[in-house]
């Protein structure tokens, strides 16, 4: 039986929100219902529990975790978003939480602004948990450090990783309070224009004062990778933003596209990660725009070269999604002692 620190109606909003000893229970409960459902022995503990998932943004990953999640602990859920429920244009966020409070167990928000998450965890008498902001991605830190730890060569060790690229946003910020926090080596590689705001640096380094996390925030790419165990990415462009703010992103960042010449930079052990999805190639509408006009035929923040090499561990990240967010649920809304 893992020893289990009460999180029992606790809301998941931010990695800062929880201490290294909560983040580490939650990784390895994950790790525990991933085994249990591999072996065929899971037992559920969300029976009759219901779980209201809104989507202001659109998701693959995150819709099957938590939907497969709750299912296959008994649970149920309903999916909402913008375009289907009163949610924003006719009901406040406020009005929304304490309604969704009468009927569920639980409260899921993907959306843009943080402050959103914020406020329905302020009104809602259920836990609310965060599928993403634009500020913070908890789910995709606990399934992260669950595969990084699963691939690592040298488990009694800290873990080292580097995120390259765009690191003003969720992942940045994320990988960066995460890490401090659980006591890693963590390189931000970035144009100084990029890097996440003076405010999270201090905090991260406030926090890795207590953890002995070692923190590392460079535009030099080589001192940024070099010996790392992981080299994380993310999108560097999304759909819908005007084309000058491509040209000038992709000028930006150009030198710093995720390919075989920086793998190298971080040794032959390296593993690559991203969140996904990922433009690896021109099979999707903005890969083929961005190649078409910036010559970035063979990947934009990756190379098709890297994503698709043995080092490439992306697919076990996003097998880890599920398990995580089931630990999250568990931790959250189950009685008793998980054993």
């Amino acid at each position: 039986m893992i020893s289990r620190p009460d999180l029992r109606g606790r809301d998941f909003l931010a990695e800062q929100d929880f201490t290294a000893e909560e983040l580490d229970y939650l990784i390895d409960l994950a790790r525990q219902l991933k085994a249990e459902r591999a072996a065929g022995t899971e037992r559920q503990r969300l029976i009759g529990r219901g779980i209201a998932l809104i989507f202001e943004k659109t998701s693959t990953r995150t819709r099957i975790s938590f939907e497969s999640a709750i299912a296959q602990q008994g649970g149920f859920s309903t999916t909402l978003d913008s375009a289907t429920s009163q949610i924003g244009h006719k009901e406040s966020i406020a009005d929304t939480a304490r309604v969704l409070s009468r009927v569920y167990d639980g409260i899921e928000y993907r959306g843009s602004d943080h402050a959103i998450v914020e406020e329905l965890a302020t009104y809602a008498d259920v836990p609310v948990f965060n599928g993403l902001t634009d500020t913070w991605h908890p789910t995709q830190m606990l399934a992260d450090f669950l595969t990084m730890r699963e691939h690592t060569a040298t488990p009694d060790q800290p873990l080292s990783f580097a995120y390259v690229g765009d690191a003003r946003f969720n992942m940045g910020n994320s990988l960066l309070i995460t890490g401090a926090i659980l006591g890693s080596d963590v390189r931000i590689v970035a144009p100084r224009a990029l890097w996440p705001t003076q405010e999270i640096q201090e905090r991260a380094r406030e926090l890795a004062a207590r953890s002995g996390a070692r923190i590392t925030v460079t535009e030099d790419l080589r001192e940024g990778v070099a010996g790392v165990e992981f080299v994380h990415t993310d999108v560097w462009v999304s759909m819908g933003e005007p084309k000058d703010v491509w040209a000038e992103r992709i000028e930006l960042l150009r030198d710093y596209r995720i390919d075989s010449r920086v793998m190298s930079m971080a040794g032959p052990q390296a593993k690559f990660m991203h969140c996904l999805p990922a433009y690896h190639d021109t099979d999707t509408e903005l890969g083929r725009a961005i190649a078409a006009e910036f010559g970035l035929d063979d990947g934009v923040e990756v190379s098709s070269e890297v994503f698709d090499s043995p080092a490439s561990i992306v697919f076990d990240q996003a097998e880890n999604r599920l398990h995580t967010i089931k630990a999250v649920l568990v931790a959250t809304l189950s009685e008793g002692e998980v054993d």
